[in-house]
């Protein structure tokens, strides 16, 4: 069974079809990328998924249970968790407590326990404090642990976002576009920890416009077209695919 199944999804905007009852699958302990042109719908696709925008018909299955439409709070909470494209966050906080923020469980969030302190609550932020300082550690983040987010490089804010979404101990997370503005550099060190994440037992489904890090991460692309299955496979195979690549260019020609 897969962790993630999409059946028959569609979404309108203004009698447009963002999505026209498109299909995925994504197997657990795996990355699968979500491919296509500017259009093809694969954001909206995501904001189905992640209960941003609710779908106008189809179902999604998460570890085989519903959870078309619910809210993004109750999906989250069950493990299923998304970035978005423009990495998110509180700009005035420091890289430290944008991912304690994060934490599930958080013993303040009722008044009653924030201005108790009980020896539970105590405990639980003394284990969200080691579990940012761990996560920072594991995404270099260590030197800017106390910087402002706002200072922080394009790159090094992806890797503050991948954290966050760690902080939620997550199932699957959802990346929209990862490396995106990134420097080569920084693009190798992220798709790096993300490989290192799957093999610790986390699973991915990531869009992504950089080729050269869909065919070095991915176990498994889906390409959409038109808010629709084009094609799905290997990098390689896709790659060769001549609907594939006529979308991508407008031409046959390799994508690459």
């Amino acid at each position: 069974m897969a962790l993630l199944e999409v059946r028959e999804l569609t979404r309108s905007f203004y009698g447009i079809h963002a999505l026209g009852g498109v299909d995925l699958r994504v197997e657990a302990h795996r990355i699968t990328g979500l491919i296509g042109p500017n259009g093809a719908g694969k954001t909206t696709l995501f904001n189905c998924i992640s209960g941003v925008v609710p779908p106008d018909s189809g179902t999604v299955l998460f570890g085989g249970q519903d959870i078309t439409g619910w809210r993004p709070d109750r999906i989250a909470s069950v493990g299923l968790i998304r970035t978005f494209q423009i990495a998110r966050g509180f700009p005035r906080l420091s890289v430290y407590e944008n991912l304690l923020l994060y934490g599930d469980r958080q013993p303040g969030e009722r008044a009653s326990a924030a201005l108790v302190r009980s020896t539970a609550a105590l405990r639980r932020e003394s284990e969200l404090i080691d579990l940012a300082f761990a996560i920072a550690s594991r995404l270099n983040l260590v030197r800017v642990l106390n910087d402002p987010a706002s200072s922080l490089s394009g790159g090094q804010k992806k890797l503050l976002e991948i954290g966050r979404v760690l902080m939620a101990r997550p199932q699957l997370i959802l990346l929209d576009e990862p490396v995106a503005g990134v420097n080569p550099s920084l693009t190798r060190e992220i798709a790096g920890h993300l490989r290192a994440l799957v093999d610790d037992g986390l699973s991915v489904l990531l869009i992504e416009h950089h080729m050269d890090t869909i065919a070095q991460l991915c176990d498994h692309v889906v390409v959409l077209a038109e808010g629709k299955n084009l094609a799905e496979g290997s990098f390689d195979e896709l790659s060769r695919n001549e609907a594939v690549q006529e979308a991508y260019m407008g031409r046959k020609r390799r994508v690459s």
